[in-house]
């Protein structure tokens, strides 16, 4: 039996073989039921949604970052990051750990390493991936979609490495017996959560919140990394340093200047980052 439809009957050109009476109230062209989109007024052709889409300017934040809907997809990363490189801790028993810890004794033969700690976490105390996993999904809550994603990379990444060079600066070669060896030797992602409550005070404060409750979160943290044995105080310290620095040149960018900030900021701080660490390997000689 035949499908041809009479020429006067409307209808929808992405789906000919559907009559449709309902037309698009931007082009007027037909729409059937999966092609309709609704609009202030009556219904528009999905073509016509796509392209005002295309042509409309991307929204920002009061920071400047890109505004989104939906879920914090990097914060969501980073945490499945961190879960697969746990487990793999624990499938490898301690090779993975390893291979990828921080210490100033290897970093200077594998720099990678100043970022790569971040991401593994102590297999004998869960709570520690637990903590650190929590406080990433909260801070990253709130942080990633008034930053936008380019700047909450940015400022994870160079968190984590800051928190590596916190330990590099304030620590010395030591010779033992054994050698020269120079530690401590850090994993976990304290260093990054540390900086993303660091950038969260300029940010609040931009933004005319109220930072009370996360400076008195930052004080407690940090008076217990002070008094329990087996806490990197230097990491937190270099991950708060690096994160309020960058969280308070996000927020008080110049309007206008604000996406060119986005990049100069990080590459500024990096290249700080870089050189601090040189600079501590030359003098003490192992450069």
């Amino acid at each position: 039996m035949s499908t041809d439809l009479p020429a006067d009957v409307p209808v929808c050109p992405r789906h000919p073989d559907r009559v449709s009476y309902v037309r698009c109230q931007r082009c007027g062209r037909p729409a059937c039921p999966e092609c309709q989109r609704p609009a202030a007024v009556g219904i528009q052709c999905v073509d016509c949604v796509r392209q005002a889409s295309k042509a409309a300017r991307p929204t920002t934040t009061a920071v400047g970052g890109r505004a989104r809907r939906g879920q914090p997809t990097v914060t969501y990363t980073i945490i499945g990051i961190c879960v697969v490189s746990f487990l793999l801790q624990i499938v490898t028993q301690g090779a993975w750990t390893s291979r990828f810890l921080f210490a100033p004794v290897v970093g200077v033969d594998q720099p990678w390493r100043f970022l790569t700690a971040a991401f593994l976490h102590s297999t004998s105390f869960y709570g520690h991936i637990l903590f650190n996993m929590y406080a990433l999904y909260i801070t990253g809550q709130f942080l990633e979609p008034v930053l936008g994603r380019a700047r909450y990379i940015a400022l994870c990444l160079l968190s984590a490495v800051g928190a590596s060079v916190g330990v590099l600066l304030l620590s010395n070669p030591v010779l033992t017996p054994a050698g020269w060896t120079w530690g401590p030797a850090v994993v976990g992602a304290s260093g990054m959560v540390f900086g993303l409550f660091g950038a969260m005070v300029p940010v609040l404060r931009r933004l005319q919140g109220n930072a009370a409750q996360i400076i008195g979160l930052i004080a407690i943290n940090g008076v217990i990394g002070f008094l329990v044995p087996g806490i990197s105080w230097q990491a937190h310290l270099g991950g708060l340093v690096v994160g309020f620095a960058l969280g308070y040149g996000f927020a008080h960018a110049p309007r206008g200047r604000q996406k060119l900030y986005g990049w100069l900021l990080p590459t500024a701080v990096g290249v700080l980052l870089v050189a601090a660490a040189l600079a501590k390997y030359a003098g003490a000689g192992w450069l």
